[in-house]
């Protein structure tokens, strides 16, 4: 299991900012050791366990980067087209076989080994065909125009692929093109996720009249399952201080991270705290955040313990800033930076020094095309319409205190955050 240093914790009093925050996770938090293979076709969104260098060149061959006609360098032509004798064709696919003669051409195809002593490809749309069938060539093209050289792309023995990266579809295609079909990544971490809370009940249920259908379990399981997690699912975990100590304390035993939602903030029937504190430590960090000020985090056996706000929109702010980082971490993956790319924003807004707000927005083009930022209508930290109405979230920070219209504010779209 991932282990977490009790040190990390003994952080309390006054508000603790995002950046803080983050920096403790980070330098913290003990990435997992184990190591798996994995078919090549399975390795998308994997960390990668160790570096990859290239075992060929990229291309591994010179080839032409269209379809034409091959010549040498030193026969282009130089003021007035030239007629060439055509000595043979070249598909992709075989070897190029015989050499180019002095003074001649090759048809080639795209993709196809450059015959030897051939440096330079004219396009088939740039030339002529004559009647006896050779072909006119214009003046003009520089040499090596339209080949590919071996290993432009990547040479050999180049670091093409790092350890801690987060595989990607076009990573995969990378090591295909090495030949790899298996590669090595570290294992899934292992995360329970439970919501706390007499007043919730899992979609499916009898729902009383004061209680409302559990919504963010399923968020914060879709969120982390992007994040290549492996979930245990452990529902619903009534409001009482002795059976959460008893959950928590099992699933410390056989989780990396363990997520809970609700019951983390002050008030008589948050027991959370008082839970994870009978059977770990715990300091409430009081993050300097809006929304999601409420965030606990702890360790339990060495496993660490997010409790993130109930608030629908609080718990998907402090996920994305909490939870993704932990789990990066965690994964042996390289953190990635999020950030905001500049938009005016076309709303007013104002907010307190020292602590850091994100906005929810939509994203629009204004009349001349210039990128833009709409606030959502309504306030709220319970509104999950505010997380599907609308594009993302702009990121104001401690020092702002005043947004106007035409200020340049910056964008962090949903789709980078999850």
């Amino acid at each position: 299991m991932a282990q977490l240093s009790d040190d990390c914790f003994a952080f309390g009093g006054p508000m603790m900012s995002v950046d803080e925050a983050v920096r403790i996770i980070a330098a913290r938090v003990r990435p997992i050791e184990d190591v798996e293979t994995v078919a090549l076709g399975a390795a998308d969104g994997r960390v990668l366990a160790g570096d990859i260098a290239a075992p060929l060149p990229l291309p591994p061959f010179t080839n032409a980067a269209v379809d034409g006609y091959a010549v040498a360098s030193g026969d282009l032509p130089r003021g007035e087209p030239e007629a060439f004798a055509v000595s043979g064709r070249i598909p992709a696919g075989p070897s190029s076989g015989e050499a180019i003669s002095p003074g001649h051409a090759m048809r080639i195809f795209t993709g196809a080994p450059m015959p030897e002593g051939a440096d330079t490809v004219f396009m088939q749309e740039d030339v002529q065909i004559a009647d006896d069938g050779k072909v006119i060539l214009p003046a003009g093209l520089h040499p090596g125009a339209n080949v590919r050289p071996a290993g432009e792309d990547v040479a050999a023995g180049h670091s093409a692929l790092t350890a801690g990266r987060r595989l990607r579809p076009q990573d995969v295609a990378v090591a295909a093109a090495f030949g790899l079909t298996h590669l090595n990544v570290k294992r899934r971490i292992r995360v329970a996720v439970f919501s706390t809370g007499n007043e919730l009940v899992s979609p499916g249920g009898r729902r009383a009249a004061g209680q409302l259908f559990d919504s963010n379990r399923f968020m914060l399981m879709a969120m982390l399952a992007r994040l290549g997690c492996e979930l245990s699912d452990l529902g619903i975990l009534r409001d009482d201080r002795a059976s959460l100590a008893q959950a928590l304390q099992t699933a410390a035993r056989r989780h990396d991270l363990i997520l809970t939602t609700g019951g983390v903030s002050t008030g008589e029937e948050d027991h959370v705290k008082a839970a994870v504190e009978s059977v770990g430590r715990l300091v409430l960090w009081r993050m300097a955040i809006k929304p999601g000020r409420p965030v606990a985090m702890g360790v339990i056996g060495g496993t660490p313990f997010i409790g993130l706000p109930g608030n629908p929109v609080a718990s998907f702010v402090t996920f994305v800033h909490v939870v993704r980082p932990t789990v990066l971490t965690l994964s042996g993956a390289a953190q990635q930076d999020l950030i905001p790319m500049p938009v005016r924003a076309a709303f007013t807004y104002s907010k307190k020094a020292g602590r850091r707000e994100y906005v929810r927005v939509y994203l629009r083009a204004d009349k001349n095309g210039v990128p833009e930022v709409v606030k959502f209508p309504r306030e709220g930290a319970g509104l999950l319409s505010s997380l599907i109405d609308t594009d993302g979230l702009v990121q104001l920070g401690e020092d702002i205190t005043q947004v106007e219209p035409g200020q340049i504010v910056g964008f962090l779209g949903y789709a980078n955050l999850i």
